[in-house]
C-alpha cells in the first residue's frame, strides 16, 4: 500500500478517531515525552502524527513542534489543534525537511519493521546525538485488554498476517537490532503504559471502527456488521458504574544518532 492510500482507512472517521480513540493514547505520549525530557528549546517532529494530540502535549511542555502524516483528514484535525506548528501531509519516508532539522523525533506506533526507510529518514533529520523514540505493540494476545482488539482479526487472513509482521519490533532484541542497523545506538526496550477506555459498548465500537486496521476488517464484514459485532463483544465486559477498560502491552525504544 502506498502512503497516499493511508487516508482511505485512517482518515474516513477522523473526528471519531480524534475524540473517541486517540485520547486513550495520552498515557503513552506523556510517558515518552517525560522519558525524553522534552522541553523548551527542543525541536520535535512527530512522524505519523495522526490527529496531532502528541504534538499538542509536546507543545505544552515547551517544544517547538512539527508533524507529518499520510492522512489529509487527520492532518486537518492536527492543524486545528496546533495552528502554529509545521504540520504536513506527506510521506514519512521522504519528508522534505532539511538535514538535522530536529533534535527529537517521536513515532507512536507509526514506525514498523516493514518501514525501515522511515528510520533512515529520521536519521537524516537528526544531528549527531539527536534522539528517535518509537513505540510498538508487545504481546497483544496475552494482554488483559486483548479482547478490545479482537475485531481487527475479522480482516482477511492475509491482512491479519501483515499486521503480525508489522508488530514484530516488540519482540525481545528485535527493535534494538533494527535501530542499531540503521545508525542509532539503541536503549533496551522499556514498557509503556497503555490503556483503552470507553464509556459504553456503542462508543467502543465507534472508536475502534475509526482506526486504520479496523477498516481492513470492515472491508471483510461490512461496517454495519462490524459495529454490531463489536458492540456485542463489549457488552460481555461491561462493569456497572465503570468504563470499559483494557490494558495492552506496549514497548518503547529510544535510539541516539551516532
Amino acid at each position: 500500500m502506498t502512503w497516499e492510500m493511508v487516508d482511505e482507512g485512517w482518515g474516513r472517521k477522523a473526528a471519531d478517531f480524534a475524540s473517541l480513540s486517540e485520547p486513550a493514547n495520552s498515557r503513552e505520549y506523556t510517558f515518552v515525552h517525560h522519558r525524553l525530557g522534552v522541553g523548551g528549546g527542543d525541536r520535535l517532529l512527530d512522524m505519523a502524527c495522526g490527529s496531532g494530540l502528541a504534538i499538542e502535549l509536546a507543545r505544552i511542555r515547551g517544544a517547538t513542534c512539527a508533524g507529518i502524516d499520510a492522512s489529509e483528514r487527520l492532518i486537518a484535525v492536527a492543524r486545528d489543534r496546533n495552528p502554529d506548528s509545521d504540520i504536513r501531509v506527506g510521506d514519512m519516508n521522504a519528508t522534505g525537511w532539511d538535514d538535522a532539522s530536529f533534535d527529537v523525533i517521536t513515532s507512536f506506533r507509526g514506525i514498523w519493521g516493514t518501514t525501515p526507510d522511515a528510520v533512515d529518514e529520521a536519521h537524516r533529520l537528526l544531528p549527531a546525538g539527536g534522539r528517535l523514540a518509537m513505540t510498538v505493540w508487545g504481546n497483544v494476545g496475552k494482554s488483559p485488554g486483548a479482547w478490545m482488539l479482537q475485531p481487527l482479526r475479522w480482516a482477511t487472513d492475509e491482512k491479519v498476517a501483515n499486521q503480525a509482521n508489522m508488530v514484530a519490533l516488540g519482540r525481545p532484541g528485535v527493535g534494538e537490532a533494527f535501530l542499531e542497523s540503521r545508525g542509532f545506538d539503541a536503549s533496551e526496550r522499556f514498557e509503556v503504559p497503555f490503556v483503552f477506555e470507553f464509556p459504553d459498548p456503542v462508543t467502543y465500537a465507534r472508536g475502534l471502527a475509526s482506526m486504520g486496521p479496523a477498516y481492513e476488517a470492515i472491508q471483510s464484514v461490512g461496517e454495519e456488521d462490524f459495529l454490531i459485532r463489536a458492540e456485542a463483544l463489549a457488552e460481555q465486559h461491561v462493569r456497572p458504574g465503570l468504563p470499559l477498560r483494557g490494558e495492552i502491552q506496549l514497548f518503547g525504544y529510544i535510539g541516539t544518532k551516532r
